[in-house]
């Protein structure tokens, strides 16, 4: 037995109804739409792809280290975000002792 469902109302946008095929006849590519609205500079940056994350101001360098089982264990005994804290901890440290 196959069930027809209604659609619900609360779904429907009535401000934006579904494209019919007119529409996508009608329908411009974005590259030739924006530089009429916003000028040939701000559409090429508003086209060009934006990939990953973006840029930290204070990027962390990537680095393998070896730590003592027991300092591992204790940082991530304290849950979710030991990592941080165990950087915390080292800038702390690095306030009254010198590396060297």
């Amino acid at each position: 037995m196959v069930k027809h469902h209604k659609p619900n109302p609360e779904l429907i946008d009535e401000e934006n109804p579904e494209w019919t095929a007119e529409d996508f006849r009608r329908a411009k590519p974005a590259a030739k739409v924006l530089p009429e609205l916003f000028g040939a500079q701000s559409a090429a940056e508003m086209l060009q792809p934006k990939r990953g994350r973006p840029a930290s101001g204070s990027p962390k360098a990537h680095i393998n280290l070896r730590l003592d089982a027991e300092v591992v264990d204790a940082f991530r005994a304290s849950g979710a975000g030991w990592q941080t804290r165990l950087n915390a901890a080292l800038k702390d440290w690095l306030k009254t002792h010198s590396p060297a």
